[in-house]
């Protein structure tokens, strides 16, 4: 029997796209389901009862909430190809502690007074990736692994950055933008991620702002 694999998102969600990677690099066949934020379906409400957040894959009917969590089920069910995580324990706890650090960052949500130090800590952020990556194609090495795909997705987001920020990313981390073009590079990752633009017409042009503040985009 086939496996059934459903992956509930919303399109500007950087932590939905990071599925989408991953499903994509493992070649896994799924079913998308994009949310309305403002009148959340019932299935969601069903399968991430405590905090109705998306994104959330369902696999033959069981759940996986929160984007990393999912992102290290993938790596761990699909594991025939396209390891994500290194096989060394001692990797595998870095590579989670650099999404982590990612994801408390907290980024996308900003009230309008608080634009500018959103952007400024976004920069930060990249200034800090950017001494981990340091000379090396990926942040694990040669290939795609946990750290990029969790990173990545917030590609479709610097133009809004950039806007809020008054700054130019490729201008102020080279290494950063060479190795966002890299990325982009894999099918899997161009195919995945939203354009830009569109992002930017979310977040500036207000509809991000009118959902409710605890969204897990």
């Amino acid at each position: 029997m086939a496996d059934e694999v459903v992956l509930l998102g919303f399109l500007p969600s950087p932590f939905a796209a990071r599925l989408k990677i991953a499903l994509a690099e493992k070649g896994v066949e799924y079913e998308y389901k994009e949310e309305d934020l403002r009148s959340k379906s019932p299935l969601l409400v069903q399968m991430n009862p405590v905090h109705k957040k998306v994104p959330v894959l369902i696999h033959n009917g069981k759940p996986i909430c929160e984007s990393l969590i999912a992102l290290q089920y993938i790596d761990e069910v699909w594991n025939d190809k396209a390891p994500l995580l290194p096989s060394d324990p001692g990797l595998r706890a870095q590579a989670r502690f650099w999404a982590d650090f990612i994801d408390k960052k907290e980024m996308i949500w900003a009230a309008k007074e608080e634009e500018h130090e959103v952007a400024k800590e976004f920069f930060d952020c990249i200034g800090v990736l950017e001494g981990q990556l340091g000379d090396k194609a990926f942040f694990g090495g040669e290939t795609l692994g946990f750290v990029d795909v969790a990173v990545i997705p917030f590609y479709s987001w610097l133009s809004v950055f950039e806007k809020y920020g008054n700054c130019s990313v490729e201008a102020k981390h080279p290494k950063f933008t060479a190795w966002t073009k890299r990325c982009m590079e894999k099918e899997s990752v161009s195919k995945s991620l939203p354009d830009q633009r569109r992002v930017y017409d979310f977040k500036v042009g207000g509809i991000l702002t009118k959902l409710p503040i605890d969204q897990d985009l």
